[in-house]
């Protein structure tokens, strides 16, 4: 059966179980608007989300899960799991990083949170409703089952650092995904046609990351041939140093990127410069310096052709500088597996469940942002999409339009690892977003706004749970979808795991939770970000 064959499932065919998840994601949605405020007034980023995951960890042992904190050797992942019985295990997760440099409060202008600059973190997808969402279908899935006494399981992983691909590559090489009956993955709709869908055949790709680091240990015997000390005290400061180093990978890196890019596959690859403490003397030169690449390929083989050229860049630019050079993997995540047993169960609950519906206090909102951009307000200022459900082929054909036929993946997210491992769908609901008038493109901040006001965000989370509970409730109870599911996962990998098409966990590396990555401080003056918030001309 096609997406399109399963159009006419209505309210009406839903269990009684499942009408009883619906209704408990409506009883505790005063709960998740409070809760998503919380998280996102957080915003905490990659590796260092330490009050979002102690929130996290003691909600879900209040509700009665048993809780691993730190799986995987991550200290801001977990994993909680709590049984009916014995069953099939239903997998869902959240998320709840930021993203430095987006901070932004939840009000109609442009201003950090309280107490904090723009620099800070701030939510963009936004995960603080992505993991409320998540938790919502969750907590009503659990109610459910313990009402009509529906045995199995859930397990529900608390996932750091998306936005660096960083804990599902860990958590599937140490088995977190393994023996689930399913798994549910939704996030916030982000680029049309993936707007209150789900994916069909064209996952997420492949994508890498990692830290060069250069050391200068011995400047003062950089271009001699003897290596004799440079001569003169305060001399060696002449020394190219890690500093130097860092720059000819940047250049020489981007222009080989820029040279490249135009070549069909659909990849990218970004950078960015992490800032290391080094002293503040005017003679010395830097003696440690770091750069981080990220790519999103569709291949694992077009990563690992990239990765040999910035090894390349790398052992030149620290040849040149008097340096050495390390590689430290921040993520080596595989490219997406469709499922299309498991994808039409979550077709079926969308359409039950019906797109989100956002109210007239919500437009309010959005028309006040208009007027604070200087905008004419509109009538409905939301764009058309979001509140309506699109069939998943008929995304898949807009979302292959502009892809060359032979490119199975597009775009990354690193819950491609999880597709290893289980049948897997990945769905998208609405999040806010606002129609433009032509030539004008909404700044940044706006859309971050959007995923914190409670008017606008809740619509997205409280329907993201009743889409998630359906589904998991769907699976539990009728075994015939989770078979024909478990069956197509077989298929697709050539025997399940370990089958002759399978693709093993990339990851090798242990957790780069030792890096210098950005974070909240404790200060006299305060809590504050890593770079002051009192700085001048701020």
């Amino acid at each position: 059966m096609t997406a399109r064959e399963g159009n006419d499932v209505t309210a009406a065919a839903l269990s009684i179980a499942q009408k009883d998840a619906l209704a408990a994601v409506d009883a505790r949605s005063g709960d998740l608007s409070d809760w998503c405020a919380t998280i996102f007034e957080f915003g905490e980023t990659a590796w260092r989300e330490y009050r979002s995951v102690d929130w996290y960890v003691a909600r879900l042992r209040s509700e009665g899960f048993t809780v691993e904190v730190g799986s995987g050797g991550m200290p801001t992942a977990f994993c909680a799991d709590w049984s009916n019985g014995d069953g099939p295990i239903i997998g869902m997760y959240g998320e709840y990083d930021a993203v430095p440099g987006n901070c932004q409060a939840a009000t109609t202008r442009r201003a950090p949170r309280d107490g904090l600059g723009f620099q800070a973190g701030g939510h963009t997808d936004p995960h603080s409703g992505l993991g409320i969402g998540a938790l919502g279908g969750l907590l009503a899935t659990k109610a459910a089952m313990e009402k009509h006494g529906i045995r199995g399981g859930l397990r529900f992983t608390g996932e750091p650092a998306e936005k660096v691909r960083g804990s599902k590559p860990i958590h599937a090489a140490q088995g977190y995904y393994d023996g689930l009956a399913a798994i549910l993955s939704f996030h916030p709709f982000y680029m049309l046609p993936m707007c209150n869908t789900v994916r069909w055949d064209t996952h997420c790709g492949a994508a890498y990351a990692m830290i060069y680091r250069f050391i200068c240990d011995a400047p003062e015997g950089w271009g001699r041939a003897d290596g004799a000390p440079i001569p003169q005290s305060h001399s060696a400061v002449r020394a190219p140093g890690a500093n130097d180093a860092l720059m000819i990978m940047y250049q020489s890196s981007k222009s080989l990127r820029e040279a490249m890019l135009p070549h069909q596959g659909g990849w990218s690859v970004s950078e960015a410069i992490l800032t290391a403490g080094q002293a503040t003397a005017d003679n010395l030169p830097a003696g440690l310096a770091e750069i981080q690449y990220m790519m999103r390929t569709p291949t694992v083989a077009m990563a690992e052709q990239i990765t040999t050229v910035l090894d390349r860049n790398a052992e030149a630019a620290a040849m040149m500088s008097g340096c050495r050079w390390e590689r430290h993997w921040v993520c080596k995540s595989r490219p997406g597996l469709a499922n299309h047993g498991v994808a039409r169960v979550v077709w079926e609950a969308m359409q039950a469940v019906g797109a989100p519906r956002w109210s007239d206090a919500a437009r309010e909102v959005a028309r006040e942002i208009q007027r604070e951009l200087g905008l004419a307000p509109m009538i409905n200022p939301f764009i058309d999409e979001m509140e309506r459900l699109v069939d998943p082929e008929e995304a898949e054909a807009i979302l292959r339009h502009d892809l060359p036929p032979s490119q199975a993946n597009s775009t990354s997210d690193d819950y491609t690892d999880m597709c290893w491992h289980a049948p897997t769908a990945r769905f998208y609901i609405a999040r806010p977003a606002l129609k433009a008038p032509d030539g004008f493109t909404y700044p940044n901040w706006v859309m971050n706004a959007l995923g914190g006001i409670p008017s606008t965000i809740d619509p997205m989370v409280v329907t993201a749970a009743k889409v998630l509970a359906t589904s998991a409730l769907r699976l539990l109870e009728d075994q015939a979808a989770r078979d024909a599911a478990m069956e197509e996962f077989k298929s697709r990998t050539g025997g399940g795991i370990g089958g002759r098409a399978w693709v093993a966990p990339l990851c090798d590396y242990p957790p780069p939770i030792h890096f210098r990555w950005p974070e909240y401080v404790e200060t006299t003056r305060g809590r504050d970000w890593w770079i002051p918030s009192a700085m001048p001309g701020a």
